[in-house]
């Protein structure tokens, strides 16, 4: 048996990708994106879990006005968590995902349609999108809007009769606004609904049992099968007189399920020379615990849903790291410059109420569980 750890690929997936693009760039101006490819290495390594591997990643234009992206990534697990070695046994496993896009540029209009799909052994995912971008204002104003809708299907390794269906949609909206030739602000609102099957098949929650050796047994989670949550952000980016830029950014997101989150980020970036970027950044995140969520419960079927994924427990977390890229323009008539990149970040979060139970202690009294994760991403860029 084995638990999944999806928050941690949800973690990686982030950082993966915002080094792709850039790490989340505050607006969108109505262009097409530049011709490039994107070979990446990415690495997660912490709590016991290890996720490692490749993504490539190509934009072509095909016109003035239309552009193709295509992606290919993949995600190899080895875990041993506490989730794991709890109640199960250490695992390995590998994900892989595909996507397509198109970009089709009218004056000031850019429109994306999107189309994502992932496999691995116990679980399969497509989703689609589409998003809209107008400049106004004599492009000093960004408007976006955004579409995606997911549907998953979630399976168990050695139960080939279990299977169940899960589905998303998410809504998004962007506004960006050149305040000064250096100044530049954002806000965004997002969207996300969800239901069906949303806890994990293999994970378990424990409750008080006096009648084992460890005073306390376990049961199968249980999830309402809905979901809402919304999240907004301000971002602000000021560009320095020596080349530099400073970005801040607010974020806070609540959802039905009583959970509350905000966090604020800090990043400095620094050219040096010709050649070279260097950057800083820093990350600080807060999280209430969902209302169904409990380290213990008291006896067996306490409640209607019932929940120990740490991910819904209160927590925080801090996040550290830099960056540095070298990039080099060429003679060469097919490639026009080359960049080489590579990211690190140190995470560490502190859990509230989860309880370390590969401690000593009396039930519900172990030590409470903290672990720090280092992710690394190393990636080559051309522009062709």
């Amino acid at each position: 048996m084995k638990i999944t750890y999806s928050p941690l690929k949800i973690i990686l997936k982030f950082v993966v990708t915002s080094a792709l693009v850039g790490m989340a760039a505050i607006g969108k101006a109505a262009i097409l994106p530049e011709d490039r490819t994107d070979l990446l290495y990415h690495s997660y390594s912490g709590g016991g879990v290890t996720i490692e591997g490749p993504s490539l990643l190509i934009r072509k234009g095909l016109s003035d006005s239309v552009s193709v992206t295509a992606n290919y990534y993949v995600d190899t697990v080895s875990s041993a968590s506490i989730d794991v070695v709890s109640t199960a046994s250490a695992y390995d496993e590998e994900r892989i995902e595909t996507s397509l896009g198109l970009d089709y540029l009218h004056e000031k209009t850019l429109i994306n349609f999107g189309y994502t799909e992932s496999e691995e052994n116990d679980y399969s995912a497509a989703s689609i999108r589409f998003s809209i971008s107008q400049d106004f204002f004599g492009d000093l104003t960004n408007l976006s809007i955004g579409y995606s809708q997911g549907s998953d299907t979630v399976g168990k390794t050695g139960d080939t009769s279990f299977k169940e269906d899960a589905s998303g949609r998410n809504y998004q909206f962007s506004l960006s606004q050149i305040l000064t030739k250096n100044w530049i602000a954002n806000i965004s609102v997002e969207t996300v609904t969800s239901q069906g099957f949303l806890n994990n098949p293999y994970r378990t929650v424990r409750y008080l049992d006096p009648s084992v050796g460890l005073g306390y047994s376990y049961e199968a989670e249980r999830y309402p099968e809905t979901r809402t949550s919304d999240a907004f952000a301000i971002r602000s980016m000021y560009y320095l007189s020596y080349r530099a830029s400073l970005m801040l950014e607010y974020r806070y997101f609540r959802d039905t399920w009583d959970i509350e989150a905000d966090n604020v980020t800090v990043r400095y970036t620094h050219p040096v020379g010709e050649h070279w970027i260097f950057e800083v950044n820093a990350r600080l995140y807060n999280q209430t615990g969902a209302d169904f969520y409990a380290d213990i419960y008291p006896f067996s079927n306490s409640q209607t849903f019932l929940a120990r994924d740490k991910e819904l427990s209160a927590f925080s977390s801090q996040r550290v790291g830099f960056a540095v890229s070298y990039e080099h323009s060429l003679t060469s008539s097919f490639l026009e410059r080359v960049s080489l990149n590579l990211k690190v970040d140190q995470l560490n979060f502190d859990y509230d109420d989860f309880r370390n139970v590969t401690a000593s202690g009396a039930p519900g009294a172990e030590p409470l569980y903290s672990l720090s994760a280092t992710v690394v991403r190393f990636f080559f860029s051309a522009w062709y």
